[in-house]
């Protein structure tokens, strides 16, 4: 029976331990925090992806390589939790609002939003999204429409996208479940992986890993599933780096409120703006890019992460719904409500770099993630949280065989 060393226990690494569990593989399961699923794949706001959010690549690379994750997520995710994500899935489609400062205008936003269209609606899998996606359009806003959602000068102009969130927070709560279940995989928390060696020499020899509480294996195989530290293990496995990367850590607010509150689920963009998700009237996420940016760095480690104290989490939770607020009366009204707000972020790792107001800049593609393999020791870039499931799922097929 093959024994798989995974390492990193967020929802890459769950989800391809458990893919690799259920088709017979003994797996340990490595993190060198405290739990699994407690940085990004926790707090971020869950957009599944079907690539209209990077009209900045005009090419649709990016959108070609989103689509079949974001397709699959749904029946994915549903399998290895075994439970619907209708309750935690926002229930109106996306608004995708352009900034006057966009580094894509308007026309060409439309023009592009309507070829993703057409490659979702030509997708095999366009029925399994979180809402029907086989009839998928975009529609611009009427100024009408545009102008009872907005106040402000700074946004031209409008698209309804077919496209849905998910609360990550209710989903790792369920992964970390159905982690703790399946009796071959065995979780270590708190063992930070620092290198993978391989004695014998062959690509199909078994492999030990340098970890903080010693040498650990033998194992037939290893998944280097991690985040912001996947880099670091390569370089110590000897693969050469992509040709450009950046870290960055960035905070939002996951906001609670007394009672429902009617808000849509927007993002203001393309470049250093924000978003709103609203999941079921009451929880919802917030963001501000710049005011929620922490640090950022081109380094194979990423830089360490500033403490937040109290003065400066009461400052980006001010900054956040002021920004937002701006743009959105109904932000400008959400304060009295607000029963409950946790500042919380996670690594943002992208094989790109550059800032999200230049539209040169390398972050605007996400096309080249996917599986990295030397023999027995496979590297995952996820690319996006969306695509998670479906990477894991053929993953465990490529390695183990389909059963």
């Amino acid at each position: 029976m093959m024994h798989v060393a995974v390492l990193g226990a967020g929802i890459m690494g769950c989800s391809a331990a458990l893919c690799l569990a259920r088709r017979g593989a003994n797996v340990t399961l490595l993190d060198a925090a405290p739990r699994p699923c407690g940085g990004a794949s926790r707090w971020n706001e869950g957009k599944i992806h079907l690539g209209y959010l990077y009209a900045a690549d005009p090419s649709l690379a990016t959108a070609r390589r989103l689509l079949d994750g974001g397709l699959a997520f749904k029946p994915l995710i549903e399998r290895l939790i075994g439970q619907s994500l209708e309750p935690v899935t926002s229930p109106d489609d996306d608004i995708y609002l352009v900034h006057r400062r966009s580094v894509v205008d308007a026309d060409a936003m439309g023009r592009y939003y309507d070829a993703v269209s057409a490659l979702v609606r030509e997708h095999t899998d366009a029925a399994g999204y979180l809402c029907p996606a086989t009839e998928a359009s975009s529609h611009r806003l009427p100024a009408s429409e545009l102008a009872a959602l907005c106040d402000s000068p700074e946004i031209v102009a409008g698209f309804r996208v077919p496209e849905r969130s998910v609360s990550t927070v209710w989903i790792a709560d369920r992964l970390v479940a159905a982690v703790a279940a399946e009796p071959r995989i065995e979780g270590r928390w708190g063992v930070r992986v620092t290198g993978v060696r391989r004695p014998g020499g062959s690509h199909d020899a078994p492999m030990h890993m340098d970890t903080s509480e010693g040498l650990d294996g033998p194992y037939d195989a290893v998944v280097n599933a991690l985040w912001d530290g996947r880099l670091v293990v390569d370089a110590a496995r000897g693969l050469p780096p992509p040709s450009t990367w950046s870290h960055r850590f960035r905070r939002s607010l996951f906001v609670r409120t007394s009672r429902p509150v009617t808000m849509p689920s927007a993002v203001i963009g393309i470049g250093p703006f924000g978003d709103i998700k609203n999941y079921n009237g009451r929880d919802l996420y917030l963001s501000w890019y710049p005011a929620g940016l922490a640090v950022e760095g081109t380094a194979v480690a990423p830089p360490p992460v500033p403490p937040l104290d109290d003065v400066a989490r009461a400052g980006l939770i001010d900054a956040v719904l002021t920004h937002l607020g701006t743009v959105f009366p109904s932000v400008a009204a959400l304060r009295s409500t607000i029963e409950s707000v946790r500042v919380e972020g996670g690594w943002v790792y992208a094989a790109g770099r550059g800032a999200l107001d230049d539209r040169q800049s390398t972050l605007h593609r996400r096309d080249r993630a996917g599986v990295f393999r030397d023999g027995r020791y496979l590297s995952i870039d996820t690319g996006k949280y969306s695509m998670a499931p479906w990477i894991a799922d053929r993953l465990a097929a490529d390695l183990l065989g389909d059963v």
